[in-house]
């Protein structure tokens, strides 16, 4: 089994992420091997979400103006939801930009639940194949994607789910893309 030793992967998020969408596939992502990177709008900790109740403070290590400079050091992207998370980054627009420039690089980028979002706010949707929270599923369809109802679906270098029972796939297929892709 290939190892992500050496592979960096920046997670993008901010206040109102749901907690288990970031730390289920960052945990898995760290036992590869990869180096992750909480990247977000400012350097202060961000708050994580159980649902619809506080989660726990995660420190930040970088901005997304600063990630945005510099996107060719990370080999993949990871994406969680929360409703609040999502609603918010998507009108960031270095978050926008450090979107398309690891869409351009073709590099692996997974998301979930609500995260999607961003990827329709910056314009990479169009002519994919994903998946997401059901109600995500009109935005996506009028931004020009085909939306599926799967646990995970893999179109290229994108890796999407609907929700946090998918994780245990999600966090495979993401780490199975990772592996096969050359630095």
């Amino acid at each position: 089994m290939a190892t992500l030793k050496e592979r960096n992967v920046a997670i993008l998020a901010v206040d109102g992420f749901e907690q288990v969408e970031m730390t289920g596939p960052r945990d898995s992502l760290q036992a590869a091997g990869a180096r992750t990177v909480l990247i977000s709008a400012k350097t202060d900790p961000i708050l994580g979400m159980h649902h619809d109740k506080p989660g726990d403070r995660f420190p930040v290590d970088m901005t997304f103006l600063q990630a945005a400079s510099e996107p060719e050091v990370f080999d993949a992207l990871l994406l969680p939801g929360g409703v609040v998370n999502a609603d918010e980054i998507r009108m960031q627009p270095k978050a926008q930009e450090f979107v398309r420039a690891m869409f351009k690089a073709n590099k692996p980028v997974a998301v979930i639940c609500h995260g999607a979002w961003l990827l329709i706010s910056s314009g990479v949707v169009q002519n994919r194949t994903l998946t997401s929270w059901p109600s995500l599923r009109d935005d996506l369809v009028n931004a020009g994607a085909q939306w599926v109802d799967e646990e995970v679906v893999v179109d290229g270098s994108l890796v999407s789910s609907r929700k946090p029972d998918d994780i245990p796939a999600f966090s495979r297929a993401f780490i199975e893309l990772l592996q096969s892709t050359t630095r």
